[in-house]
């Protein structure tokens, strides 16, 4: 066996990174061919979200936000790189070493390609067991360089039949820095270049190009006009649309699931007098549906970000359902996701005559595919944890007391209603201001009840009311303004909402965890 005990641990570090690194590029551009899902580095990160306990899923959502899912993605080549390493640091002692290493990820990654919930099965597998080999390729390439001249000619002896605890009969391999150098720098040209190509074949591969050429028909029930003052179109203030670039996106899909909408049916089954399902063509036959509607996650803090408005498009989830004949006794709707997600809805919501739609367009055009494309759920007043699964793809009629989507055994409501809650976003916290007549505003919502009004208060004072801006109805969010007459200080402003039903904003702050915050937003402003 190949074998160089002179060279230093750094060099055995900088095999295996190189070899890793040709592994996972390889896997990248195989996975860029067969699908992005299968890349084996965002496998085990989907796996390690699934066996984590709750309360480490929560941390790292309150945590790292948005970039929960890069943070994730990164720890997992931080461990992979320091295995790497060791795995080099060995294979420079017995070459048998590095190899029994790779082998080793190599089933951790196929296991968790072939287990995922979307997973293709064998086909999977492929990008993983084709970077093994070429990580395996360059480890011995790389070693076989490491010990120079003189290691290949001990190799020929120390390769057939002796073991580590015999005695050597050739001569020992020679450390060679420079041909080692040259074969990381190479070596390391060949990981870069596999997985940008690797990027760009997945790229072409998307439904990107799909969704470009759609057609979207004229819908048979066109959204109220939006009112002339939905907008004061102030600076800083919330528009009443949400652009689709700027609308936020949680869900927990490591890489976006890419569904062409011609593969792509619905499977209605379950407690139904008649399963059924629905391909793309068939949905756009259907009478469509425009609605404004305004969409909030659980998660969102008091005074967060994670909520938009947005008009959409879409088949009535009543009527599909209606099709499939409801039974009786049936209380929720288990929804799927392309990436194996589930979400659990009320079906008395989603059947009281509200605009609850499976969406195809957002702002007029196709979904975007970060938002759901080909199809995705909107269901007014629900969180989007129970209510908004994108690539949905299958619709179980079930019952509460039977099954449970994906966040509900991590100790979050089953239910999820929406609760009333106002933002401020003019002035921002921190803000420095000039003394004088000044604008507070933001927004608030109470999707499907409507807010019917909005306090302001500066410093403990006595709340004053809000002007409220138009809307079209009470799925949406509202903007609000109030003029201050600011004096020179420190000043803290609060704002709380009133919502149709005549509910006032708790003062109670509370947690996203388990039903959605509660509280007052509070910030503080300084005016010179």
């Amino acid at each position: 066996m190949q074998r160089n005990s002179m060279a230093p641990a750094w060099a055995g570090a900088l095999v295996g990174w190189v070899s890793g690194g040709v592994a996972l590029g390889t896997a990248l551009l195989v996975a860029g061919f067969v699908r992005p899902e299968a890349f084996p580095v965002l496998a085990v990160a989907d796996a390690t979200i699934d066996l984590s306990p709750a309360p480490v899923v929560e941390f790292a959502k309150e945590t790292f936000g948005f970039y929960d899912k890069p943070v994730l993605v990164g720890g997992v080549l931080v461990v992979l790189a320091g295995v790497a390493a060791a795995i080099g640091v060995l294979a420079l002692r017995r070459l048998a070493y590095g190899f029994a290493g790779l082998a080793v990820f190599g089933v951790v990654g196929v296991l968790a390609v072939v287990t995922r919930p979307d997973s293709a099965g064998g086909l999977d597998a492929l990008p993983t067991v084709v970077g093994v080999a070429a990580g395996a390729w360059a480890l011995s390439w790389l070693v076989r360089r490491a010990a120079g001249e003189r290691g290949h000619q001990a190799a020929d002896v120390t390769d057939h039949g002796a073991t580590d605890e015999e005695p050597r009969t050739g001569a020992e391999p020679a450390f060679d820095r420079r041909r080692l150098l040259t074969g990381v720098a190479g070596g390391a040209v060949v990981a870069g270049a596999s997985a940008l190509l690797g990027w760009q074949v997945g790229d072409r591969r998307t439904v990107s190009a799909a969704r470009v050429r759609l057609a979207l028909p004229t819908p048979a029930t066109p959204a109220k006009p939006i009112p002339a003052g939905a907008d004061f179109r102030i600076s800083g203030l919330s528009p009443f649309i949400t652009k689709n670039q700027d609308f936020y996106r949680i869900d927990t899909a490591l890489i976006v699931p890419q569904v062409d909408p011609n593969d792509w049916t619905l499977r209605i089954h379950g407690m139904v007098d008649r399963p059924i399902e629905i391909t793309y063509a068939d949905l756009l036959k259907m009478p469509l549906t425009e609605a404004d509607v305004t969409l909030t996650c659980v998660s969102n803090e008091v005074g967060g970000d994670l909520v938009g408005n947005a008009r959409w498009l879409g088949v009535r989830m009543a009527e599909v359902l209606r099709q499939a004949g409801l039974q009786a006794n049936a209380d929720m709707l288990l929804s799927t996701s392309a990436d194996g997600f589930t979400c659990g809805t009320p079906v008395d919501v989603v059947m009281d005559g509200r605009d609850a739609l499976f969406a195809v367009a957002m702002n007029g055009e196709a979904l975007p595919v970060a938002h759901g494309f080909p199809v995705r759920q909107v269901v007014p007043g629900l969180y989007g944890y129970v209510s908004a699964t994108k690539w949905v793809v299958d619709l179980k009629v079930t019952r509460f007391d039977r099954d449970q989507a994906y966040w509900t055994p991590r100790g979050w409501s089953a239910t999820g209603p929406v609760k009333t809650q106002s933002r401020i976003d003019v002035p921002t916290s921190g803000a420095s201001l000039k003394a004088g007549r000044t604008t507070i505003a933001g927004v608030a919502w109470a999707q499907h009840t409507g807010i019917d009004a909005v306090e302001v208060r500066v410093d403990g004072g006595e709340w004053r009311q809000a002007r409220l801006a138009e809307v079209p109805g009470p799925d949406t969010w509202r903007q609000w303004s109030l003029d201050w007459d600011a004096t020179p200080g420190r000043h803290t402003i609060q704002v709380r909402a009133t919502d149709a039903a005549g509910h006032t904003q708790t003062e109670q702050q509370a947690p996203p965890a388990p039903d959605g915050a509660t509280g007052w937003h509070t910030l503080t402003v300084l005016v010179a």
